[in-house]
């Protein structure tokens, strides 16, 4: 499989915030209501809950709950990615609120103690989720995500937080800007379908939030997966950027998987797989 380049997506997320993940179909929504997610259910076993990233769908599991059964997966869907209608997600805060719908549907299920996997975005909200005092997590996997949204791209939440806010006035609030957001996503494999409304809202958010002074109220066991790209100098530097990111959590595992770009389950599949059957399990 042709490698995605990990910092061609990160130099093009640093030039527009804008950046997005793989998606897949939409998904049928299990019997949960809520205006802000939709949670597909497959498999028997222990419960999983799989987030995907920026504008994705739940499809960009497809590979990985095929390759480990084993596991009832829930698959979210954000309202507003990849061919869902944004609903509440159109306007107004969105990962506080997402985390709590997250919450509700896990309180709402009966779901005792599920692990919890989330990639890019998906993994700030699964951190959001494991801060909570309830319900109860047993563990959690952030895929290819810093706690510090905007240092993905070599920012801090101080500095990038004011330029994703002129870029999102820019992206949503004028004519030009709208045409060359929608041609952004167009050109965004898997993007299809989704709200530019609620991508500029999400990726606003995301350059304000630093998790980093928050980590040790996650008292679940964490691993942290994450792409190895470039040269060994590239690579030795982004060891270091995770280690420091995440120094402050407790029980915490990183699992670097290279080569691979930021889709790490799309472009080394058997690795991710190995990786999180080794995180079910242990």
């Amino acid at each position: 499989m042709t490698e995605t380049p990990f910092f061609d997506r990160r130099a093009c997320l640093a030039a527009g915030l804008t950046a997005l993940t793989l998606s897949g179909m939409p998904a049928m929504a299990a019997p949960f209501a809520s205006r802000r997610i939709s949670v597909t259910v497959r498999g028997n076993g222990p419960d999983v809950l799989l987030i995907p990233g920026l504008a994705s769908g739940p499809g960009i599991w497809n590979g990985t709950v095929a390759a480990v059964p084993g596991y009832r997966y829930h698959l979210v869907q954000v309202r507003g990615f990849a061919g869902l209608a944004p609903d509440l997600n159109r306007s107004g805060p969105l990962l506080e609120p997402l985390v709590g719908e997250i919450a509700a549907y896990i309180t709402q299920a009966k779901i005792a103690r599920p692990a919890v996997v989330g990639h890019s975005m998906g993994g700030t909200l699964a951190m959001l989720l494991a801060m909570r005092p309830a319900p109860a997590i047993r563990k959690v996997m952030v895929v290819d995500m810093l706690p510090d949204g905007a240092s993905m791209v070599g920012g801090t939440a101080s500095g990038m937080g004011y330029l994703a806010d002129q870029l999102s006035s820019y992206f949503t609030s004028t004519k030009a800007g709208r045409q060359l957001f929608m041609q952004m996503i167009a050109q965004q494999p898997g993007a299809k379908g989704s709200d530019p409304d609620v991508i500029a809202s999400a990726l606003r958010e995301l350059a304000h939030t630093d998790l980093g002074p928050k980590l040790p109220l996650i008292r679940a066991p964490m691993e942290v997966v994450y792409a190895l790209g470039g040269d060994a100098a590239t690579q030795r530097a982004q060891v270091q950027r995770y280690r420091t990111a995440y120094a402050a959590a407790k029980a915490m595992k990183l699992v670097p998987i290279s080569p691979s770009g930021h889709m790490v389950m799309s472009d080394q599949p058997a690795k991710f797989a190995a990786a999180l059957r080794n995180f079910l399990t242990g």
